[in-house]
C-alpha cells in the first residue's frame, strides 16, 4: 500500500479526518519555514545566529513535535533571518 493510499484510508474515518484538518495549518507553517530556510541556503545554525538564539530553538521551530506554537515576534525574526517578510492572512471559508 502506498503512502497516498494509506492516507486516503485513514482520512475516511471522520475522527481521523477532523484531527488531520485541525493540525493542517501547523504542518503547512512548518513546511513554509523549512522551505524558506532552504531557499535562503542557510543551516539551522546560521538562522539561529542571525536570530540571536540557539540552533536547538530552530530545530523546535521547524519540528511538528513541539508543544509550543511560535509567537508572531519569533516568526518575524525567522523571516528576517531567511530574507523574507512575514505575511499572515485570514482567508474566509469557501461556501459549497
Amino acid at each position: 500500500m502506498t503512502h497516498a493510499e494509506l492516507k486516503m484510508k485513514a482520512l475516511a474515518d471522520p475522527e481521523t479526518r477532523a484531527e488531520y484538518e485541525a493540525q493542517k495549518p501547523e504542518f503547512e507553517l512548518l513546511d513554509k519555514l523549512l522551505e524558506a530556510r532552504k531557499r535562503a541556503g542557510l543551516t539551522q545554525e546560521q538562522v539561529a545566529e542571525k536570530m540571536g538564539t540557539k540552533a536547538t530553538a530552530i530545530t523546535r521551530l521547524e519540528s511538528a513535535n513541539s508543544n509550543h506554537s511560535p509567537s508572531v515576534h519569533t516568526l518575524q525574526k525567522f523571516a528576517k533571518a531567511v530574507g523574507c517578510q512575514l505575511k499572515i492572512e485570514l482567508i474566509p471559508h469557501s461556501t459549497r
